[in-house]
């Protein structure tokens, strides 16, 4: 895909409850809802603590999916699709995203619970003229629950818990009848979840509170009804007070049975059997982290996926703020923790961006993979920190493992296993790391990982020495022609040790001028 051609996109929510799709275009920098989906596919239900995709819930799944492939085909836009909790929990994770990939072409990205709340939060932004305000962000879905305190587009704070309302319904309401005891049991479950919120929120304060997605859409029109407000009107930027969530889930939890509940103005049939769990994660995070009033967000997770994306290729310049060095910036960061040599790994991020540069035609690859390589060469040694032994594999394991924002887990998958495989063995099938990546994925390390070895070596002495590379594909050999004033016998050695990877992806043989 050439993501700097492509003008419209549909992003897909594969939540645990339900799955959202919404398709947007780009034009003169302005963002144009053209189409909206969802399915309740329920893909967390039937397994104990959300450790299994069921074979009724796959299914369920892969027919949402396959509708939306046909909408996102009919709009002729590329889909990214961000999978959370169910998929990121569930034991048969690999069995699902391969059969989604083969049934529906489409290919799942599945985040963090740091990185689902981040993209909540840009959804949110695009929502409330709140951009220059510290806010507490909280999101309730079926298998987790995130928060995050952000100001000015960064995450100051945020964390995942697993007190989902379909999580806590399965384990705590599974009868058909609500019973005083299970009420409180369910409070003091999530009350012992929310304790390390409440302490980081605390930390960092907030100035108001913004609520967002079904459960909390879904509790603020049982407000509005209450109220006797027109129920028609748009959701979005409604606010609802302490006082009322408590009159609200008073009303919920009379209501023992689900034909009880369905009386409740403004509920929405399809959450009458997990409003009760929803409803007291929302009141107990109300008293816990002492929140007054809330406002609700229409957007969330789908339209930071959009906004997301839109903003790492460029396609628009937002009016109040840019978000597109994100990835950078948290890249560096992470760096920077490490302790790393950063005048080598400036040198080695600009010598291999030479080298893909100049050598286009030869691995056909894009702005997304070069993005890649950038991050994988400023953070290659970062292993370092931990031990020069093996620091190949510490590397890989601290960026695997690093809170980076913007990312996905293949992609930071993706970018450690570059960085692992800078120096010592070539990428095998039986190394973990490399062989948790997609056949296609794999081939991009291996491209990626032959340009930073050779890049690497230009600079075996970390003296920057190299000013500059022409790279030249001519039959079956590629000339590296370096420029430089010092002499280069440690850096050909070094070129000439690490070459053979490059030469076997590429079937060139390479030959180092000076």
């Amino acid at each position: 895909m050439n993501y700097k051609k492509q003008s419209r996109l549909a992003a897909i929510d594969i939540g645990t409850n339900s799955f959202h799709l919404v398709v947007v275009e780009i034009k003169d920098g302005t963002v144009r809802v053209l189409d909206r989906a969802k399915e309740n596919v329920r893909l967390g239900s039937g397994s104990k603590d959300m450790k299994l995709i069921t074979a009724d819930a796959m299914q369920r799944g892969l027919r949402g999916l396959k509708t939306f492939s046909i909408i996102a085909k009919s709009h002729r836009a590329p889909i990214r699709a961000v999978a959370t909790s169910a998929v990121r929990e569930a034991v048969n994770q690999v069995e699902f995203l391969k059969r989604v990939q083969k049934e529906t072409g489409v290919a799942i990205e599945v985040v963090s619970g740091f990185e689902e709340a981040r993209l909540i939060y840009l959804g949110v932004l695009q929502a409330l003229p709140i951009f220059s305000h510290r806010v507490l962000c909280m999101d309730i879905g079926g298998g987790s629950v995130e928060f995050l305190v952000g100001i000015r587009g960064h995450a100051k704070f945020a964390n995942s818990l697993k007190i989902g309302c379909i999580r806590l319904t399965q384990r705590f309401f599974s009868g058909p009848k609500i019973k005083p005891k299970n009420i409180e049991a369910c409070r003091k479950h999530i009350r012992g979840f929310l304790s390390p919120v409440r302490r980081e929120v605390k930390r960092h304060d907030f100035e108001f509170s913004v609520g967002s997605s079904g459960t909390i859409q879904n509790v603020a029109n049982m407000i509005r009804a209450m109220r006797g407000d027109i129920m028609d009107a748009s959701i979005n930027n409604f606010t609802f007070t302490a006082e009322e969530l408590s009159k609200i889930t008073r009303t919920v939890l009379k209501a023992e049975t689900a034909e009880q509940r369905l009386r409740i103005t403004g509920l929405d049939p399809k959450r009458v059997d997990i409003i009760t769990a929803g409803i007291l994660v929302l009141e107990e995070s109300f008293r816990t982290l002492r929140i007054k009033r809330m406002v609700v967000s229409e957007y969330a997770l789908r339209e930071g996926i959009t906004y997301d994306y839109l903003q790492n290729r460029r396609f628009t310049k937002s009016q109040h703020h840019d978000l597109s060095n994100i990835r950078y910036s948290s890249v560096l960061h992470l760096a920077k923790t490490f302790h790393f040599d950063e005048e080598h790994s400036r040198q080695i991020a600009k010598l291999s961006l030479q080298i893909f540069d100049q050598t286009q035609g030869l691995h056909q690859l894009d702005v997304r993979e070069r993005e890649f390589l950038e991050y994988a060469a400023l953070l290659h040694e970062v292993g370092l920190f931990i031990s020069h032994a093996q620091h190949h594999r510490h590397s890989y394991y601290l960026i695997r493992n690093a809170e980076l924002a913007g990312f996905t887990d293949t992609e930071k998958e993706i970018i450690a296993n570059i960085a692992r495989y800078h120096r010592k063995s070539h990428p095998k099938s039986k190394h973990e790391g490399f062989l948790r990546l997609s056949e296609k994925d794999r081939v991009i390390v291996k491209k990626l990982a032959a340009i930073l070895r050779l890049a690497d070596g230009l600079d075996r002495g970390h003296s920057k020495k190299v000013s500059d590379i022409k790279c030249t594909a001519n039959g079956r050999k590629v000339t590296l022609n370096v420029k430089s004033v010092e002499d280069l016998s440690l850096e050909e050695w070094a070129v000439n040790m690490k070459k053979s990877l490059f030469e076997e992806v590429y079937h060139k043989k390479v030959i180092l001028k000076k």
